[in-house]
């Protein structure tokens, strides 16, 4: 398994360990919480165990995001507004819809699209017809920044997930969007494809 470079980035104070079938597990996690004043059964074990190792290498990938960000000149919330700006249409997007997106408020939009505006790589415009609506417009300098640093991006999430095969990427997908539809109820379309 290849190690990620900035692993001096991230830090772990579990005990990684394989179980009969080579599956990865934290020793010291599971040596703690089997010595539990209640004994948990099997499945109790394993659905502590898989949700704690989401939490971990969810704050270990937010970690990442925010140091990677730092290193191009941008806050994590500054990046996701730039990509989001990148992929609508005219790379443009209604400051309050750019806050649905990014589930923040609208004022803490407003602070990002500020600085933003200030680094010359997104522009407010506002709309002629509706003096009430205001775009954030990405500038052909945030549009090269964004290609930039998609590139390193993509090497960057390879790095991660180096050692996965394309089934278990697929497993990993599927258990992490089914978990986000346990909790929010989001609705599964009908429609497949490759």
């Amino acid at each position: 398994m290849e190690v990620f470079e900035n692993k001096g980035d991230c830090r772990f104070h579990g005990s990684l360990a394989t179980d009969r079938a080579g599956r990865l597990y934290d020793s010291r996690f599971r040596d703690a919480i089997r010595s539990n004043r209640r004994p948990l059964s099997e499945r109790e074990v394993r659905t502590v165990e898989a949700m704690t190792a989401l939490r971990i290498t969810a704050r270990l990938t937010r970690q990442l995001m925010d140091r990677w960000a730092d290193k191009h000149g941008l806050s994590e919330g500054r990046l996701h507004a730039l990509f989001q700006l990148a992929a609508a249409p005219n790379h443009r997007l209604p400051l309050g819809e750019l806050a649905d997106h990014l589930d923040v408020s609208p004022r803490n939009v407003t602070g990002l699209i500020d600085h933003l505006e200030q680094d010359g790589l997104v522009e407010r415009i506002d709309d002629p017809e509706d003096r009430r609506m205001t775009y954030a417009q990405l500038t052909p300098a945030g549009g090269k920044r964004i290609a930039g640093m998609r590139a390193q991006g993509l090497e960057w999430q390879l790095k991660i997930a180096a050692g996965l095969s394309i089934e278990e990427l697929e497993q990993l997908r599927h258990a992490c969007l089914q978990l986000i539809g346990n909790m929010t109820g989001a609705p599964v379309a009908e429609r497949r494809s490759a």
